[in-house]
């Protein structure tokens, strides 16, 4: 059951040597938190969640109960400090707490109406608030509120949500602690759980945690320390408790009924497949994609009892809130043949239609009549033995936290399997968690998507210059974007630029050389593994020779054409493929010049082949519109700023030509326009942006100069 690595921060002496979870505390840090115990649990809070074997990203909340200053009175007042709605435990601040009056929280009890009105509560919440610019309180607000304990941790462990989920849960959970840990059945979250949970412990007293029935573990202390040992000490046993009954009595998941595709090849398969799985998921709207090969997800893949336990679905609510009802099993051989994905396409299709079936049949059946209208119906968790798992969801964060919680899932239904048997939650009860009305409004709350939220974007070229500040842009509109160069050096720098700003979730990056087929490929192959698929192409790798007639060689010749115009096309070719895998249209963008329309001195090899990318622009633009592929042409001139085209001989060569000094270059390119601008790799951006911002969905084989107006370079 085990992930991430062990600390090796040792216990004190006296605390148990932990082996399944990660001892961090640091004397010395939290001795400088000493007194502050707002500070030790956002402390505590940050330590629990940097192990995921302890919660998950988003899941689980903690709190605190101290005394502090009534804003009024002056008078000592307890207050509550618990993580507030939509917070992550690892990355918690004081900013994410909400902070309540304990005194008004526990007199709400007096107006509480009973179980089908508890909703009706969380709106009493803001008459408890202590600090009015604290975050909002979330829905286990009550949970800790209602105990006495001045620290306490809820949290969703594997090891925990195993026992939890297990068909004899509440027996395994009494024989195991002895009774020093309480029992409570499953009931979603809310003001009368609250209620269930003191009730529990005024029923046994001196218990040091509770268990809920299919979803998690509360556990606390009088100090912070003193919590964050016994949440350890407990999962630390219930894990222990799994490993020493997986696969004795019974094999794991029913022993293997397939293997693995040796890892190239899965991750072959993987790329090939994507496309067409993105596209079959994107019937409402884009989606992103995450594959991984995780060897637990090829274990429970790979498996005999993998048709009986995957149609269960989760217990956790936190599970498929992310993961939705069930996943969707392929039923393709790993070795199937992708190369046809139109042949693959129709194979699918029926699966993806009974999924949606399903899907709309438990909306049906199990709403009510004030249910929000049914969500997306197509999976989120696709499974595909002997390769690996899909997951789809609007960006790429919520996309890879999905199969976070997905192997979080076969790690609980895997301990579950071993010490008795899983049971998920019932459909109805599944149900009234995906459709709360007070999930619905969290929903109704988030900021409104930018308009290229769900597209993907390859630009060639892009560690510097032009196709840098593109794939800014696209980044900051909400795309996700396939860094690369052919420098590799280069592109490492980049790299770490586009991390620094963006974050992991927002690109990925490939060494792309537009003369070379198989690193085309791989970019491609990269973008279908991180994303699933590519919408936008945007051709802008390029070089510069200038030099007189008599002066061109072969070779300055052969180069230009090589990368100018052939590379696009070889780049255009590998992305029209994977756009009609998918079957949602897309762009092809390509950066050609104002020179493909006006003749100028000592360019021939340069001038010709930009014209030539030009025209073999408005030759995809007529094939590919059948397809919904559009294909558009941005005109730039003389953008010199952080170009390794005019770090060169190009420059000096254009200088010669006009009979000035490099240095003048950019004032003389400026004054020869009818604007008198210097244009920059921000203004190609914007260009690019233009087309494929949702606003010019139905233009194809336009050219758009952005060059400060050049007149002889208009196109008509």
């Amino acid at each position: 059951m085990s992930l991430g690595t062990k600390s090796n921060i040792q216990a004190p002496p006296g605390v148990g040597d932990f082996k399944h979870v990660s001892y961090l505390w640091d004397e010395k840090r939290a001795a400088e938190l000493e007194g502050d115990e707002v500070g030790l649990l956002i402390y505590r809070s940050n330590l629990l969640g940097a192990d995921l074997r302890l919660t998950n990203y988003g899941g689980g909340n903690t709190s605190c109960k101290a005394m502090a200053k009534n804003p009024l009175t002056g008078e000592a007042t307890e207050v509550m400090w618990v993580k507030g709605s939509g917070g992550d435990l690892g990355t918690l601040k004081r900013s994410g707490l909400a902070a309540l009056y304990v005194d008004r929280l526990r007199s709400l009890k007096q107006v509480y109406r009973g179980i089908e009105s508890e909703d009706e509560m969380v709106e009493l919440f803001n008459h408890c608030i202590y600090d009015l610019s604290s975050k909002a309180p979330s829905i286990d607000t009550p949970l800790h509120g209602f105990l006495p304990f001045k620290h306490i941790d809820h949290l969703h462990p594997d090891a925990a949500i195993a026992i939890a989920a297990a068909k004899d849960s509440e027996k395994i959970t009494k024989e195991l602690f002895n009774g020093t840990i309480g029992w409570v059945k499953w009931q979603k979250p809310g003001f009368d759980l609250g209620l269930e949970l003191k009730k529990c412990l005024d029923e046994n007293p001196g218990i040091c945690g509770i268990m809920l029935g299919s979803h998690g573990l509360f556990t606390w202390g009088d100090t912070a320390y003193e919590s964050y040992i016994n949440t350890l000490e407990v999962i630390e046993r219930c894990a222990e408790y799994l490993q020493d009954h997986t696969g004795k009595s019974k094999p794991v998941f029913g022993g293997a009924k397939g293997i693995s595709l040796p890892k190239e090849k899965r991750l072959q398969q993987a790329a090939a497949i994507a496309p067409v799985l993105r596209g079959l998921c994107s019937s409402s709207m884009n989606m992103i994609g995450h594959f991984t090969d995780d060897e637990r997800v090829l274990e429970f893949i790979n498996s005999n009892d993998l048709d009986r336990l995957a149609p269960l679905g989760t217990s956790c609510p936190d599970h498929f809130l992310r993961t939705k009802i069930s996943p969707l099993v392929l039923t393709l051989s790993p070795e199937e043949d992708l190369k046809d994905a139109k042949g693959v396409r129709e194979k699918l299709t029926p699966a993806f239609e009974a999924y949606r079936k399903m899907y709309s049949e438990y909306y049906n059946k199990c709403k009510h009549t004030n249910s929000p209208g049914i969500r997306d119906a197509n999976p989120v968790v696709i499974l595909y033995p002997g390769v690996g798992m899909f997951t789809f969801a609007k960006d790429k964060q919520t996309a890879r936290v999905a199969a976070e919680f997905y192997i979080n899932a076969i790690n609980v239904m895997k301990g579950a399997e071993a010490i008795s048997e899983y049971t998920s939650l019932p459909r109805q009860e599944a149900f009234n968690i995906e459709y709360w009305l007070l999930e619905e409004a969290k929903l109704q709350r988030m900021p409104k998507p930018k308009p290229l939220t769900g597209r993907i974007a390859l630009i060639t070229g892009s560690a510097g210059g032009i196709g840098k500040a593109i794939a800014k842009k696209f980044a900051d509109e909400g795309a996700c974007v396939i860094i690369n160069d052919n420098d590799e050096s280069r592109l490492e720098v980049a790299t770490q630029e586009f991390e620094q700003q963006y974050g992991k979730d927002v690109f990925d990056s490939a060494v792309l050389d537009v003369t070379n087929a198989d690193t085309i490929r791989n970019a491609y192959d990269t973008a279908a593994l991180a994303f699933g698929g590519i919408d936008i192409v945007v051709n802008n790798a390029g070089l510069s020779i200038s030099k007189p007639i008599e002066g061109h060689t072969e070779k300055d010749w052969d180069i230009l054409y090589d990368v100018l115009v052939k590379g696009q096309f070889l780049v255009t070719q590998v992305g029209a493929e994977i756009m009609r895998k998918q079957e949602l249209g897309g762009d092809i963008l390509n950066i050609v010049s104002k020179n493909a329309l006006v003749s100028g001195p000592n360019n021939a090899g340069y001038g010709s082949a930009k014209a030539a990318q030009l025209h073999l622009s408005r030759l995809n633009a007529a094939e590919l519109g059948k397809d919904h592929i559009r294909v558009n042409v941005v005109n730039p001139d003389a953008v010199i700023s952080d170009s390794k085209i005019w770090a060169g001989a190009w420059a000096e060569g254009r200088a010669k030509a006009y009979g000035i000094t490099v240095e003048e270059l950019p004032s003389y390119y400026a004054k020869r326009t009818l604007l008198n601008e210097i244009i920059l790799p921000e203004d190609i951006a914007n260009g690019c942006f233009a087309f494929v911002g949702g606003l010019l969905n139905k233009s194809t084989g336009n050219v758009l100069n952005v060059d400060g107006g050049v007149a002889a370079g208009f196109v008509r």
